[in-house]
């Protein structure tokens, strides 16, 4: 079957097509923001599929894609989806779709135990582990994203500039948009190193620690604790959850 597959995130929301188990090359990335009725029927003009499987953490966004898709069958990606772990989660239906389709991935690939960071708005932590002997969601972490972070600096002072993240020239910061790199890039590393080491020390085992997302190749890629980089794991849940939960 081939399914359409709609990562719907706050910033861009990403289509491509899944079929016979390997994701088609071309992905379609729109900002979320621009995301309509009509930028939908042109990606449907674009895409032949049979099915669609919709991962969406912006409410609003995922009822004009669901009107917008409704001639085939959807699957919308939530913690009542037939999933291949289980959820150890005081409220599974907090938890949001994307970490669900990472979770499942990074289980896909590594089995467990295992650690996802993704790069987005957010950066969150999902760690998949054991309880009972069975694979099991059992939670993460959720910190501002860096382009949340860089862009709030600039909006809240009168002289931080807006910046494009780059890979910093020295730990010391020569100019005002350098030394606001060394803060984004140094310091989300240091970030990741000190959670990565704290879930290290409450699962008593070594994870798997794999990254996603926009900034991962610019932060994962500078830090040993985290083992590869996949850029589109998301996606790869999200095609997992489909084919386990459609027809």
């Amino acid at each position: 079957m081939r399914l359409l597959l709609v990562d719907n995130s706050n910033t861009r929301t990403k289509f491509t097509i899944a079929s016979g188990g390997n994701l088609d090359p071309r992905i379609v990335r729109i900002a979320t923001e621009k995301l309509d009725r009509d930028t939908i029927a042109e990606i449907r003009e674009r895409f032949e599929f049979e099915a669609s499987v919709i991962c969406s953490v912006v409410p609003t966004k995922a009822e004009i894609l669901r009107a917008a898709l409704a001639r085939t069958p959807i699957h919308m990606v939530s913690c009542q989806s037939e999933l291949p772990i289980g959820i150890d989660y005081p409220a599974p239906e907090q938890i949001g779709a994307d970490r669900l389709a990472n979770a499942v991935a990074a289980h896909h690939r590594w089995g467990s135990p295992a650690v996802v960071i993704d790069f987005g708005t957010a950066v969150t932590f999902d760690v998949v582990g054991r309880k009972d002997g069975q694979p099991n969601y059992l939670g993460g972490v959720i910190t501002p994203g860096l382009a949340s972070m860089t862009e709030n600096l600039h909006r809240r002072t009168a002289l931080l500039p807006r910046i494009d993240l780059a890979e910093p020239k020295s730990p010391i910061g020569k100019s005002t948009v350098e030394a606001m790199r060394v803060g984004a890039v140094h310091g989300y590393r240091g970030m990741i190193r000190e959670i990565v080491t704290a879930i290290r020390q409450e699962l008593d085992s070594d994870p798997t620690v794999v990254a996603t997302g926009g900034d991962a190749d610019l932060i994962a890629g500078g830090i040993t604790e985290v083992h590869e980089v996949v850029p589109n794991l998301t996606l790869e849940g999200i095609h997992l959850i489909g084919a386990g939960n459609l027809p």
